[in-house]
């Protein structure tokens, strides 16, 4: 089998570039051995400078079954699990170690991904990548700007994000029609929100459901519309306009007023 062909259903682009293949590589920082799971090798352009690196302790993950043989021929002392990232029980790998996560992520379910990574936020104190430009943005923003959104709170209550690089479609197979972008996200020191985190996640998407409108439109189905709550300043500005923190406050005093 010399390559792999690109599947559209499974949103694949396959890197080419050596050059960029070597910088997502070395986003991971790692000035210590770890482990590393690389999620959609794809045809391990990227899994080869993970390879060769002294400090990555690897395994993969890949869905796609031509690959998977692909990979076993072309690059048989990587360890290749043939699974879906999104349904792979994060809490068995590496023998319940720490692990970061790597890859060139399949745009169509980048969010997904991350999310995934956010449930096993205390094992995953790393996670680096290539994701469409456009949710790098969004995964980096900060607040009052447009690209400002559920993603990005969600994920930044937990993780230092950075927005690293910007990518050109030339280097990929087929070429995507859509610029990406390589970020990184570190672990922050918060272990828990000081806060309900379940009801933090509701009003948090309550609140972007409808961003173009005042948080006392957004959040009233959650409070009841007579509620004085909504009388508070925050209740004036828009979703994006709300930092982590604000969030956090505003969901303690939401709990208080559902008491």
């Amino acid at each position: 089998m010399r390559y792999v062909t690109p599947k559209k259903s499974l949103g694949q682009h396959f890197l080419r570039s050596e050059e960029t293949a070597a910088r997502i590589a070395e986003s991971l920082a790692l000035g210590a051995p770890m482990n590393v799971l690389e999620v959609g090798p794809g045809m391990g352009v990227l899994t080869r400078h993970l390879l060769h690196n002294e400090f990555v302790r690897l395994e993969c993950v890949e869905l796609d079954a031509q690959s998977v043989a692909y990979l076993a021929e072309h690059l048989p002392d990587a360890n290749v699990i043939h699974a879906d990232f999104l349904h792979l029980d994060l809490s068995m790998m590496f023998n319940g170690e720490p692990f970061a996560v790597i890859g060139n992520y399949p745009y169509n379910i980048s969010s997904q991904i991350f999310f995934h990574v956010l449930e096993h936020r205390d094992r995953i104190p790393l996670c680096c990548g290539m994701v469409q430009k456009e949710v790098a943005e969004r995964l980096a923003a900060n607040p009052g700007g447009k690209t400002y959104g559920i993603i990005s709170v969600l994920l930044q209550a937990y993780y230092d994000i950075e927005y690293l690089f910007t990518v050109p479609p030339d280097v990929f197979d087929p070429p995507p029609k859509v610029q990406s972008a390589v970020i990184r996200m570190r672990r922050n020191s918060v272990q828990r929100l000081d806060c309900d985190e379940q009801l933090f996640k509701t009003v948090v998407k309550t609140a972007f459901n409808q961003r173009r409108k005042m948080m006392r439109g957004s959040l009233k189905a959650l409070l009841g519309s007579g509620n004085k709550l909504l009388n508070d300043p925050v209740m004036t500005l828009r979703p994006e306009q709300l930092s982590v923190e604000q969030f956090v406050e505003l969901t303690n005093k939401i709990a208080l007023e559902r008491q």
